[in-house]
């Protein structure tokens, strides 16, 4: 792939303009002179056809005045040392001439749903962009290394369908070492776990959207036939059972809780969340049973005797525009937002209160001189603006073969694959390598 000239940012007025120029020139001579692109390879010249590199025309022309500042041209994106503390969650995305580390035909493990390009989605500048920490940089993740220090252990992603998403991305990037075996999946697919045999490193995801005990008639991915029973003082036996086998864990909850639910302590209802059909129970709060459901979580977490890393993922953002997704609700936007540009939704804002909250009650109950074994995996703000990234109506198999204006379901939750999700593993090799 080539490689666009990008010019790092200065303070002065003039050489902003310039590069400006400089990038409007590159690309007008790369799309009209010749349609074919040169570059040049360890001495060796390439040719590369000009829609290969899509990321000029797109950014140049609708983000002409976004800060090209400390891009990185080395792959590894790992020169570049930390200078003090550094918040990784705080930044913005900058554009990245490097592109994703796999690509859809590269990887087996993406599922249709999360399949964009293979579905026809015809823009690919959304594929161009890294997380970049305000007061550092964030290497590129580094597949042989972690694979390396993973050596005979065993990770578990306890959550919903986003946590499922987020493996999906792992795995691909993983695979450009060595493929993962299939060695288990239940009936439908909600629980897997792949090995790695070379490593002895093995990879589990777990249904459990809830983190506590859960139960319904609540389908994969659709509504219930009745309400859901919540049981806030039990904790889901789906994850229990296997966490003494975890050496490192990445959970997360939340969305679920958003749901018409039962409230249960002590198998007696406590209350209810949007129990329009018993007019018998008062509102609890959705807000509130994530709250008591967090609070046993950590509990448990910070009291076992079990050794094992636990990154707390915090909520991810919708970006459905003009409706939700049963409302006909789109996300047709083609590049991130900037800092300031979009708010979290309210009921995104009590979720994430909740998660915070816990997160820091928690600092004051730990024990003296064990180690911690809780982080706050915080991808809420750096995902809120990434709205150009969701498969929106590609969930679908070339959605518009038939025309534009057909009617379909947009998905504007979950995340392309390859995608801005793939940023989530910098993060996590970040904060597990380097603390």
């Amino acid at each position: 792939m080539v490689k666009p000239w990008f010019i790092f940012k200065q303070y002065h007025v003039l050489v902003k303009v310039t590069v400006l120029m400089l990038l409007s020139s590159l690309v007008l001579h790369l799309l009209y002179s010749t349609n074919r692109t040169h570059s040049s390879v360890g001495g060796v010249a390439s040719i590369v056809p000009t829609e290969e590199v899509p990321f000029l025309k797109e950014i140049v022309e609708a983000e002409k005045d976004y800060s090209l500042e400390e891009i990185q041209e080395n792959p590894q994106q790992n020169q570049v040392p930390r200078k003090g503390k550094c918040d990784f969650f705080v930044g913005e995305w900058i554009p990245d001439p490097l592109g994703p580390m796999y690509t859809n035909e590269s990887c087996n493990v993406i599922t249709g749903d999360q399949d964009c390009m293979s579905h026809g989605r015809p823009d690919s500048g959304y594929l161009y962009w890294r997380w970049k920490p305000r007061d550092c940089e964030l290497p590129r993740f580094d597949a042989a290394r972690f694979l390396d220090s993973m050596r005979n252990k065993h990770w578990g992603f306890v959550g919903d369908s986003i946590s499922r998403n987020h493996v999906q991305s792992l795995l691909c990037i993983l695979s450009k070492v060595e493929a993962a075996n299939d060695v288990y999946h239940d009936e439908v697919y909600r629980d897997r776990r792949w090995h790695f045999p070379s490593y002895n490193f093995s990879l589990s995801v777990i249904w459990s959207p809830f983190l506590v005990k859960a139960i319904s008639s609540q389908g994969f991915n659709g509504g219930a036939a009745d309400d859901i029973q919540l049981h806030l003082d039990e904790l889901d036996k789906s994850w229990t059972d296997h966490y003494a086998s975890f050496d490192y864990m990445v959970m997360s909850g939340g969305k679920w809780f958003q749901k018409t639910a039962i409230y249960y302590e002590n198998n007696t209802i406590i209350g209810c969340h949007n129990c329009t059909r018993r007019t018998d129970l008062t509102e609890y709060g959705f807000d509130n049973g994530y709250r008591k459901a967090t609070k046993l979580v950590f509990e448990f977490l910070s009291s076992s005797n079990h050794n094992v890393s636990v990154l707390y993922r915090t909520t991810t953002a919708e970006h459905f525009e003009n409706g939700n997704w049963d409302t006909g609700g789109t996300c047709d936007r083609k590049i991130p937002f900037k800092q300031g540009e979009i708010s979290l939704h309210d009921l995104d804002i009590k979720l994430r209160n909740v998660e915070m909250e816990a997160f820091e009650n928690l600092k004051t109950v730990r024990c003296p001189g064990k180690r911690e074994v809780l982080k706050i995996f915080d991808v809420t703000s750096l995902s809120l603006l990434r709205p150009d990234g969701h498969p929106g109506p590609y969930r679908n198999p070339h959605p518009f073969a038939k025309g534009n204006k057909a009617k379909v379901q947009y998905d504007c939750l979950h995340w392309c694959l390859p995608g801005p999700i793939d940023s989530w593993n910098d993060l996590i090799m970040e904060m597990v390598m380097n603390g």
